[in-house]
């Protein structure tokens, strides 16, 4: 059986994890850790320390009316996304633990586009 890291459970939804094929199940937000216990299998689990988190990354939508996935970057072991029911909620209990600096918005599709473009027409430096 696996132990949860947290004493204290702050908000427990119904979540998807994008981390390989999807995997549905249940987030945990808790005092120590973010935590995902698949529903179908219990010994497939995800166990996110708060001190390991170095950024929250979330897709907005429609100036902030839609959040539909959010990903968590570790310093060590990269980058996990998930999608929840209630996604504000998440980010909202999330913000308790995560730095207010640490938790930032990606970028949308155009300016990933306009950044391609531009960097397009840029010059690489030979070095000799």
């Amino acid at each position: 059986m696996v132990e949860s890291l947290n004493t204290k459970v702050d908000l427990a939804v119904d979540a998807t994890s994008f981390v390989g094929l999807a995997q549905y199940g249940q987030i945990l937000i808790g005092d120590n850790a973010f935590e995902f216990y698949n529903a179908k299998n219990a010994q497939d689990y995800i166990q996110i320390p708060w001190k390991e988190v170095d950024y929250v990354v979330a897709n907005v939508f429609f100036k902030g009316k839609w959040i539909s996935r959010y990903a968590i970057e570790t310093k060590k072991d990269g980058t996990f996304n998930f999608a929840s029911k209630d996604t504000k909620k998440v980010l909202r209990a999330m913000r308790a633990y995560v730095a207010y600096d640490r938790m930032v918005q990606a970028n949308s599709f155009f300016k990933v586009i306009k950044r391609g473009i531009l960097s397009f027409g840029k010059k690489k430096k030979s070095s000799k």
